[in-house]
């Protein structure tokens, strides 16, 4: 292969909202952030894997981490093993690529791939055996969640005048259309993740994983997950939990550049812990709380009125008070109750077939304060009237509405209109 950009692998799958699209790339960056269950690796020859280093990432020709350091097998037969790592969506691709011809990949020492591999192994140049890695029963979400989280992060940041001007192109009446078709999008995604979330764990396990993760934001979102894994809420409860250890156990992971002290993550392991200590049983709480909230209805016509006749303001700090012992408050309690608190009650109402309740939980959060929305966002919806009228505050769901569609419009890595 030539100097320069690799060229890009795409698998097109079908999703719970239609077609989408899962890049390499985006294989390689959760690679790079360890975003996978880290506690189960075993190679396709049943060797367990350890990982001291993933490597450095390359975005040029040649293999796509170096450096790495692993450890292949269990205690008894464990060898340390130092070089490359290459990333596929499949197995095949190494061949297809011609990699055993080229002196580039002799380095290599971990032949990673998403799907299925019926081989136990890859071919390097005279035969050589290069281990495989299959991530996918490895990943924390489903394929479609990774892909639309990366095109949300990459909108982002992309400047204001350039998302201006793509939606200077749409007329108010379809890009409203847009906005709520893909709200309801995202409200179904958030919940399907807590339904298999629940599943998985339990009602408290699930609860802590995505507090956690939600108090990591988007940098640190994989480094708090891995503390929730390895730092169960049993152990919080039973204060058994050192913050500065926890914080020292991740320590490669943390993103601290460019982070506000108030999102560092050590600090935000600190308010969990307070509360926690403050309210130990925060989720049963949670469920109790939510009881009293059957039987509210929004209005139908802005979102002022949506959130006069369900109490949001006031069930804002009853949530902050009730269930957070008062550790959590302003716009990340926003963001809380919207991308944990609401999609995890609705996913256990789903799971009971109360789909009233569901329903309920839906209008909560399309009416629900904004929390940590980027300002561009906020201005975008203003100027182009998804907000509603002048003065209308502007509420979750066509916040997140306008994050979906913008994904899909402007960014490669998200599913197809």
């Amino acid at each position: 292969m030539s100097a320069g950009r690799k060229d890009e692998a795409v698998a097109e799958m079908a999703g719970l909202h239609g077609a989408f699209s899962f890049p390499e790339h985006l294989l390689q960056r959760i690679w790079l952030r360890g975003d996978f269950d880290q506690r189960a690796l075993r190679l396709r020859d049943g060797r367990k894997v350890t990982l001291r280093f993933r490597g450095r990432w390359n975005r040029l020709a040649g293999p796509d981490f170096s450096g790495a350091e692993l450890l292949f097998g269990d205690s008894e037969t464990r060898e340390l093993v130092r070089g490359a790592v290459e990333v596929h969506l499949r197995a095949v691709d190494w061949d297809r690529h011609g990699h055993a011809l080229d002196p580039a990949y002799d380095a290599v020492v971990l032949h990673v791939v998403l799907f299925p591999s019926m081989r136990e192994w890859t071919e390097g140049a005279g035969g050589r055996r290069i281990p495989i890695l299959e991530l996918l029963p490895l990943l924390e979400r489903d394929l479609e969640a990774y892909a639309e989280d990366a095109a949300v992060e990459a909108i982002a940041g992309r400047p204001y005048s350039h998302l201006r001007e793509v939606l200077g192109g749409v007329t108010p009446e379809k890009l409203q259309a847009e906005v709520r078709q893909y709200a309801s999008r995202r409200w179904q995604a958030k919940v399907h993740i807590a339904r298999a979330r629940i599943e998985r764990l339990g009602w408290a396990e699930a609860c802590h994983q995505a507090t956690l993760e939600v108090l990591g934001y988007r940098p640190n979102r994989v480094p708090m997950l891995a503390v929730a894994e390895a730092w169960g809420l049993a152990r919080w409860q039973a204060g058994e939990v050192d913050i500065e250890a926890v914080y020292a156990a991740q320590a490669e992971g943390w993103r601290i550049n460019g982070v506000r002290p108030a999102n560092h993550p050590r600090v935000r392991l600190a308010q969990y812990a307070r509360w926690v200590g403050a309210n130990p049983d925060w989720p049963e709480a949670l469920e109790r709380l939510s009881e009293s909230w059957l039987g509210d209805e929004g209005g139908a016509e802005t979102v002022r009125v949506h959130r006069k006749m369900l109490r949001l303001s006031f069930k804002r700090v009853e949530l902050a008070r009730e269930v957070c012992g008062g550790a959590l408050t302003g716009t990340r309690l926003d963001t809380w109750v919207c991308d944990a608190a609401l999609p995890l009650l609705a996913a256990r109402a789903a799971a009971a077939g109360e789909a009233d309740l569901v329903a309920l939980y839906e209008v909560h959060w399309q009416a629900w304060f904004p929390g940590d929305a980027p300002a561009e966002l906020v201005h975008l919806m203003r100027e182009f009237g998804l907000a509603g009228i002048r003065g209308e505050p502007v509420g979750q769901g066509s916040l997140q509405g306008l994050l979906g569609w913008l994904a899909v419009l402007a960014n490669p890595v998200g599913r197809g209109a």
